[in-house]
């Protein structure tokens, strides 16, 4: 996608950013705050979000909140204190951004852990199921609101060896199509981005032998997010999105 975001695209707008300590999720959460946004980091390693909440602040435009969560291990009880505090701290949420996953390991089906299956399900699927649940309540008091789900190409057609993965990302683009269907005629809008391939950590750990030179960079495949996230886009819902 072509897109030029105009540089007041996410003026007094608030965002959640899952896995918003690295790769994508910093970046976006980056351009977010450029935008004129209140970025709200959401990840499991402080460290990484203080290292980007640092570079928000300096900024000088708006201001960053962080918020330690561990998708994996995160309670139900958890979500709804989450989105008690982002509606107390700031009244409404303009949009949420699932960008978060977990790989796993590639291997044949049969040799798939069970153990390692409930982690993937329960960082892509679960949390996202949770966090979107308790949220809405919260999106429903912005003007227009929009949530992003992170999909994949084997989230579209299953491959081999992707097992827990590839089964993951078909539940998020049918989580995404069902919520959609449900607020159709309303104020809130649900749609997923296949990031592609993309030169993250994530994608080295799948793929450790490729040439990181030919991967496109974060910085180059935010366009689609920022349209998705600005009021361009507030007819556009139920729609699955390649970032490249």
């Amino acid at each position: 996608m072509d897109y030029k975001a105009p540089d007041n695209l996410l003026e007094n707008k608030t965002i959640l950013i899952t896995g918003a300590g690295a790769g994508i999720g910093k970046t976006l959460a980056i351009k977010c705050a450029e935008l004129g946004a209140n970025v709200i980091l959401l990840g499991k390693t402080v460290s990484k979000l203080e290292a980007v909440y640092d570079q928000i602040e300096a900024l000088n435009k708006q201001s960053a909140a962080i918020l330690p969560v561990d998708l994996n291990g995160a309670s139900e009880e958890h979500y709804r204190d989450l989105a008690d505090t982002v509606l107390r701290e700031y009244g409404k949420l303009d949009a949420l951004v699932h960008n978060a996953s977990q790989l796993g390991v590639l291997s044949p089906f049969t040799q798939v852990e069970s153990k390692m299956w409930d982690e993937v399900m329960q960082t892509n699927v679960n949390a996202a199921f949770l966090m979107t649940k308790y949220l809405i309540p919260v999106l429903a008091k912005a003007p227009y609101a929009s949530t992003i789900f992170t999909t994949s190409s084997v989230g579209l057609k299953g491959r081999a060896y992707w097992g827990p993965y590839s089964v993951s990302k078909f539940a998020t683009e049918g989580m995404m199509q069902v919520i959609a269907d449900e607020y159709e005629n309303s104020t809130l809008r649900f749609n997923a981005i296949n990031p592609g391939a993309t030169k993250t950590a994530m994608r080295a750990s799948a793929y450790p032998a490729e040439d990181v030179s030919l991967l496109k960079t974060p910085e180059q495949i935010l366009d689609v997010y920022l349209y998705l996230l600005g009021d361009e886009s507030i007819e556009v819902t139920g729609q699955r999105f390649n970032a490249q």
